[in-house]
């Protein structure tokens, strides 16, 4: 028995009181004078036995009396050993989108969240952080509102991240008694490790089961096929269980546009195709509804209106083919000779093309130098009579290429790198036998860019690298017939196209994303990303041509947000969600100490509690007390 005010206990030292009184309190007799001697001592020797006897039972009982109250005062107790040391509880609760799984009460999330209000003590401090969040020596009224409000979030910490996080949590008093509880699903994030859980740490896994698994998933859209006047949306499902078939609406804004129905094959997963105008300006948004969870049954996309892009060639002979190629329906297309190029207009071009000059000059290969630096894209053919000591005064500035010398040898193109992102769903098989286009002559060149042509003997014929593509052959008629190839159209299509990056449909939020957006800043200005009432500023760099923007933590919600110069709308840009969560694995955690995998969040508390309870006795001593006050009453009525 332990007690609260032990110092209190030097009171029993006032039993001597009561003692003392007893053994020196002297009483006086009254003679009564009778004629019978016999009954007279009969009489006294009564008298005297009765009395003290009284006087013994009032001694105990005062006794007694003063010991109950001095001893409810001290407040005895009974308690574990443990229940003397300091208590300190770290909670993490998992609001990942993998706890939307439903339960009988709900979400695992709310069900979670209710039993905590329910079970865990008011007064008690603690703790608590989730994967976006953090609350610090807090009572449970003090952030009982926070807990009902808690938004599901895809950053999702796994087990080690949560451990180091939470073990930060705790004082460095090696004699504190540490808790750290971690509720959640414990999805296959990571593996685990038998001495995972960290040392001086009585840590307890609570584990949350959903009622049934089955979950049906939009995993992706992307462009299948792009005609004149359709685009053939592809949209990628899959889903665990016994779904087979699930209905699935196509919206452009609030607008139900097309509806159909995704069938799952024996591998679960599905794919489907929405026909779509290829002029429209679309915000799009996928839809399905199911009974796993919520979060990934919608996708959103944009489709933003086209922009042209810009091409400049410089040209000292006919550049016909070119014009051919970069058509005005998305390019805008200009040929200018050396001796009339506008250098004011060279930096808003996306696309430079050196058309077989014979030397470049200083002015121009400082511009293009500057051009290149700030992100635009550069295509070099040399001229077969083209001076090498001024072409390797330009080019070695790019690559580390230089040319070696010129080689009048006739030569196949016969080799293609398909895995270059140049050629990426350019052809719809690897071609092994073709008319081979030719060339009469070439330059040999030393390089450290890719091969994306090649000719007989690994020579290289085309080589590129971060927007910047070298021809080492003239391409005109007298020396080659590459004009005429199948080759020439999807190699300087591809080129042109990727010199302005088209948007993706969608970005993936928590990804480092970078986007092109045809527009230039002027002064001060900046773009803006909106969405209703939330906007934020992302990181960006200007140049001439174009604005680069750069997402990271921002934004935190899927949906469709405008881009805009203060009040100039731009375009729009489309964040989805990760899916990983989408998944049903879960972690083994029975290879860790299975004391602390426990699946009922009442019984971690309850265990806690019995560690930290105290059975209080000064109660019961006090009811003694007011007892023997009870029988001193009574003796003195009885024993008269």
């Amino acid at each position: 028995m332990l007690f609260k005010y032990p110092e209190l206990l030097w009171a029993f030292f006032l039993l001597l009181i009561p003692i003392l009184i007893h053994l020196f309190q002297l009483r006086r007799f009254k003679k009564t004078p009778f004629t019978n001697v016999k009954l007279l001592q009969k009489v006294v020797a009564q008298s005297r036995k009765s009395s003290a006897i009284k006087k013994w039972l009032l001694l105990i009982s005062r006794l007694l009396l003063l010991s109950g109250l001095i001893l409810s005062f001290a407040q005895p107790y009974f308690a574990n050993e443990s229940a003397a040391y300091a208590k300190e509880t770290v909670i993490y609760l998992d609001n990942s989108f993998s706890m939307q799984a439903k339960t009988e009460n709900g979400t695992m999330l709310q069900d979670a969240v209710q039993k905590l209000l329910k079970d865990l003590p008011k007064d008690k401090t603690f703790s608590l952080f989730t994967n976006d969040k953090v609350f610090t020596d807090i009572t449970l009224p003090d952030i009982r509102n926070e807990l009902l409000s808690l938004p599901y979030t895809y950053n999702q910490l796994d087990l080690k991240d949560i451990l180091l996080k939470g073990k930060n949590f705790f004082s460095k008093d090696e004699e504190a008694i540490k808790y750290l509880v971690i509720i959640s699903d414990f999805q296959n994030r990571a593996t685990i490790q038998e001495n995972d859980t960290p040392e001086n740490i009585q840590t307890f896994l609570v584990r949350l089961k959903p009622e049934n698994t089955d979950n049906a998933v939009l995993n992706s859209a992307y462009i299948a096929e792009e005609n004149p006047t359709t685009i053939d949306l592809a949209v990628n499902l899959t889903a665990t269980g016994t779904l087979e078939t699930i209905p699935v609406s196509l919206y452009d804004d609030d607008k139900l546009i097309a509806k159909t129905a995704a069938s799952f094959d024996e591998n679960r997963k599905s794919n489907i195709i929405f026909t779509l105008p290829s002029d429209d300006v679309i915000k799009g948004r996928i839809e399905i509804s199911d009974i796993g969870l919520t979060y990934d049954n919608q996708l959103f996309f944009n489709i933003n209106q086209k922009e042209k892009i810009k091409v400049l060639s410089i040209s000292e002979v006919d550049s016909g083919f070119l014009e051919r190629i970069f058509t005005e329906d998305e390019f805008i297309f200009t040929d200018v000779g050396i001796n009339t190029i506008n250098y004011s207009i060279l930096e808003s071009q996306n696309l430079i093309i050196l058309n077989e000059l014979k030397t470049v000059p200083v002015s121009l290969k400082n511009t293009l130098v500057d051009y290149t630096r700030k992100g635009g894209h550069l295509i070099i053919i040399p001229s077969s009579e083209a001076n090498i000591e001024n072409y390797n005064s330009f080019i070695g500035k790019y690559f580390s290429t230089s040319i070696a010398n010129k080689i009048d040898e006739e030569r196949n193109i016969t080799q293609i790198n398909f895995d270059h992102p140049l050629y990426k769903n350019v052809f719809l098989q690897r071609i092994s036998n073709f008319q081979y286009p030719r060339i009469a002559s070439y330059f040999k060149i030393r390089t450290t860019a890719p091969k994306i042509l090649s000719l007989q003997g690994e020579s290289e014929f085309l080589v590129g690298l971060d927007g910047i593509y070298l021809f080492t052959a003239a391409i005109s008629n007298t020396n080659s017939n590459f004009k005429n190839s199948p080759l020439i159209v999807p190699t300087f299509y591809s080129i042109g196209a990727n010199s302005l990056k088209s948007p993706e449909l969608y970005n993936t939020l928590g990804q480092l994303t970078t986007v092109d957006v045809k527009a230039t800043m002027a002064g001060d200005n900046i773009l803006k990303v909106t969405q209703n009432d939330y906007e934020f500023i992302p990181e960006q760099q200007s140049f001439a041509n174009k604005t680069i923007l750069s997402f990271d933590y921002n934004p935190t919600k899927d949906g469709i947000y405008d881009i805009s110069e203060q009040s100039r709308f731009i375009q729009n840009i489309s964040f989805n969600y990760p899916r990983e969560e989408s998944e049903s694995k879960y972690l083994d955690l029975d290879i860790l100490d299975s004391n602390a995998v426990i699946n009922n969040l009442t019984g971690v508390i309850e265990t806690m509690e019995k560690d930290d309870s105290v059975t209080e006795l000064w109660k019961w001593f006090t009811i003694f007390a007011l007892l023997f006050m009870l029988a001193e009453v009574l003796i003195q009525k009885i024993f008269k």
